[in-house]
């Protein structure tokens, strides 16, 4: 169950069963910001650049096109680019009409394992509406940082 509480017309998420429930909440929104003002139909990186503007009128920290390493056996062999990383805490990763959903997934998965990201949130900008997916790795979540400054850790 979530329960919505208004304040000063901010909507917080409260459900105890979910990673960064608000955090996730306020990008979300963004993306239905985004998609509600250009429509479908559009490049993935003009979803991308118009997210970026509202994730920064919101008041998210984030960097855009993350690089994460990629380890083996200890060495760094490679590097992949998340299309965000925001508060370093969540992959976001932006896609427009989906036609290999499980190609994707794994993608975002690796992803995740490449740094240590308990969550990611795929959103796709599809000619019917907004399609979120949260997927998680709760070996990678650590509770403590929920409440943390959410400040982003150098790189």
């Amino acid at each position: 169950m979530i329960a919505l509480k208004l304040n000063n017309m901010k909507k917080e998420v409260h459900r105890n069963d979910l990673i960064f429930p608000d955090l996730s909440y306020k990008i979300i929104g963004c993306a239905y910001d985004v998609y509600n003002a250009l429509g479908p139909g559009h490049l993935e990186r003009v979803y991308q650049k118009a997210l970026a503007t509202a994730l920064k009128d919101a008041g998210i920290v984030f960097k855009e096109q993350a690089p994460l390493n990629i380890f083996f056996k200890g060495a760094s062999v490679g590097k992949c680019y998340v299309d965000f990383l925001i508060e370093n805490e969540i992959i976001l990763e932006l896609k427009r009409e989906i036609r290999s959903g499980r190609a994707y997934l794994k993608q975002i998965l690796n992803y995740m394992h490449s740094g240590k990201m308990a969550l990611a949130i795929l959103i796709n900008f599809a000619t019917d509406g907004v399609i979120t997916k949260r997927l998680v790795l709760e070996e990678y979540y650590n509770p403590a940082s929920q409440n943390s400054s959410q400040t982003p850790k150098p790189s």
